[in-house]
């Protein structure tokens, strides 16, 4: 096997700096931000409180968490796999999000970048 040696070119790889830094001040790029930010600050925030409920609860109010529910199935068991499925919830929320509202964006600004719109 032969390794190639000689040193890569620069600016032989695409768009040159400018157009990156161009591209990022676009008023598409900020949309595409603004976007992001509208569905990713909220929902972290909206999650950050519902697992920091769980454990505060899980300190705080051990006795109502202990409650059964249905059989050995207390509530704290039923708010920690709430935790899973409010995990999954929210993954398929964004990348519902991002299929609709940032992936058509985001593939308008890359083709207008790499000039093959």
């Amino acid at each position: 096997m032969t390794i190639n040696q000689e040193p890569l070119k620069v600016g032989s790889g695409g768009p040159d700096p400018e157009a990156y830094v161009k591209a990022q001040r676009s008023p598409q790029f900020q949309e595409l931000r603004k976007r992001y930010r509208g569905f990713s600050f909220p929902m972290t925030v909206a999650f950050l409180v519902w697992y920091f409920a769980f454990v505060l609860m899980s300190v705080f109010a051990p006795a109502w968490m202990g409650q059964p529910v249905w059989g050995n199935v207390n509530r704290g068991i039923v708010f920690g796999l709430l935790q899973f499925v409010s995990t999954a919830l929210i993954t398929w929320l964004y990348v519902r999000h991002a299929n609709k509202k940032l992936d058509p964006l985001a593939t308008e600004i890359r083709e207008e970048l790499e000039g093959t719109n």
